[in-house]
């Protein structure tokens, strides 16, 4: 837990900015009491379980209180905060990482201290990569503008979600001789010879547990050396296979006739022949090039190879091997779409992908993945940033990321766009990434364009998908964010940044 104190001069717009908002998903107001506590760290706990947010505590809420008469201060009920910071340490389990206290001088304008100086305080609490319960109180999840407690099976499935567990880590029902195929030798003369019965082997490397009389595979050693590990799984209710499919146009059409250039093709096998085969179906028909309806323009893919195999290795290694849903592979003229059945496990956003890189979901499959005699490229998360700094010296647009939670199965696309980025995406992203959205006069005085030049680059970036449209805005205050970004809460530091650069 880290605590610092804002100076007086910083937390006064802060409180201004504090005194206009009402609670929603990603921020919280309580005013300090004893029953307070455990309904703090219900939200706090529902903050790291969800998409992280920020409890100000010595606030009351706007259907209470309105104005300046919000601002009651932690100096109401002392001991209750002391409690709540000790209860913060020892009865959320595990530990929430990543905890920012912040103390904000305010004159109080309500309560026992009205009128004398004392703080309100802010906790901010970021998105885990684990799951966090309350000791003996249950297990939460934040909802628009309160909490939810969780059921046992909900749990386990957010557990799935984030990268806890693993379906690869548990034992299947799959006879061992379908296991000992080319691809198991493969395996050994990249580790070396193992000695004893073929299930000694598998249980002394960790890819098998004796369950009574029986020694069970684990499903992560199904995806490594059966033949078709994808058949096999089918009696799980879940698949294991690739569909590339190439596409005549921009646009995926539905109806009795699809516009497949060719016809789609599956890839199986153990993971480390599917991954060698989709990569090479892919490249092989990025090489062939586009030749654009009626034009007979040919039109090259411009993505670098170690772009294009990082991101097939990626949704093949880290897809959420319970779900019945293919990995697919889509190539348009103007772009390749990567969609890997599952969330981002951890903490992992499309917004901060770039930085935080990615998280193993699937650790038994790429610890063994590296035994083989020439293995995927399995860099510990840094492939993604190489796939970002790859494209920008490309002048490509760089990795698009999305999640898709509304969906039947969840699932995570990449897009590679066979595009030139303007110079000035890449200010427009990071304002983005800053500060959650953009509106037309942003992209004027930070790029220095004029307002339709402006207006133009922000219509095509929404018509490529690189940018959506925030919802319950008018037209003339129409502002943009990058999927699954636009209903992210407004940081309320970069706000401050903001009333800081116009005061200067």
């Amino acid at each position: 837990m880290h605590l610092t104190e804002v100076p007086a001069k910083e937390s006064q717009p802060l409180l201004q900015l504090l005194i206009s908002r009402a609670e929603t998903r990603h921020l919280e107001f309580k005013r300090v009491s004893g029953k307070m506590v455990h309904k703090a760290l219900e939200t706090l706990c529902a903050f790291a379980n969800t998409d992280g947010g920020i409890l100000v505590l010595g606030f009351a809420d706007v259907k209470e209180f309105q104005g300046a008469s919000r601002i009651f201060g932690v100096n109401e009920n002392p001991e209750a905060f002391d409690e709540l910071q000790r209860k913060l340490l020892t009865e959320i389990q595990p530990s929430l990482p990543d905890v920012r206290v912040q103390r904000l001088p305010a004159l109080l304008q309500n309560g026992p201290c009205n009128g004398q100086q004392g703080h309100v305080v802010m906790v901010s609490v970021a998105r885990s990569q684990r799951v966090h319960s309350i000791v003996g109180g249950g297990t939460y999840l934040r909802m628009d503008a309160g909490n939810r407690m969780m059921s046992a099976t909900e749990v386990t499935e957010l557990s799935y979600r984030r990268g806890e567990r693993s379906a690869t880590s548990e034992p299947v029902a799959i006879a061992l001789e379908r296991l000992q195929t080319t691809a198991w030798l493969g395996y050994l003369q990249g580790r070396g010879t193992l000695t004893g019965t073929f299930e000694d082997q598998l249980l002394r490397i960790g890819l098998a547990v004796r369950v009574n009389d029986a020694v069970m595979p684990y499903r992560a050693a199904v995806l490594l050396f059966a033949d078709e590990p994808g058949s096999l799984l089918a009696a799980y209710d879940s698949r294991a296979d690739v569909r590339v499919m190439v596409y005549d146009g921009k646009q995926a059409l539905t109806g009795a006739t699809p516009n497949f250039r060719k016809p789609p093709k599956t890839v199986r096998g153990p993971l480390i022949d599917q991954v060698d085969a989709t990569v090479r179906l892919v490249l092989d028909n990025l090489a062939e090039g586009v030749t654009l309806s009626g034009s007979g323009f040919k039109t090259v893919h411009a993505y670098p190879e170690r772009v294009v195999k990082e991101a097939i290795v990626n949704a093949i290694i880290h897809r959420d091997y319970r779900l019945n849903r293919d990995v697919f592979i889509r190539i348009f003229d103007d772009r390749i779409e990567v969609e890997s059945p599952g969330a981002f496990p951890g903490n992992i956003t499309p917004s901060n992908i770039s930085k935080a890189g990615t998280k193993a979901r699937n650790p038994l499959l790429a610890l063994n993945l590296r035994e083989f005699p020439v293995a995927p490229n399995l860099d510990a998360g840094e492939g993604v940033r190489m796939m970002f700094s790859q494209m920008a010296l490309a002048d490509l647009y760089p990795p698009q990321y999305r999640q898709s939670t509304d969906t039947a199965v969840e699932s995570v696309t990449v897009t590679l766009f066979n595009a030139k980025r303007p110079s000035a995406w890449d200010e427009v992203s990071d304002w983005i990434d800053r500060h959650g959205s953009i509106a037309n006069a942003d992209v004027v005085r930070i790029a220095r364009l004029d307002t339709l030049k402006a207006s133009k680059l922000l219509t095509s970036w929404r018509e490529q998908g690189l940018l959506v449209p925030l919802r319950g805005r008018a037209k003339r205050n129409m502002a943009y964010a990058k999927p699954n970004g636009a209903e992210t809460e407004l940081s309320l530091l970069s706000a401050l940044e903001d009333n800081n650069a116009a005061n200067e």
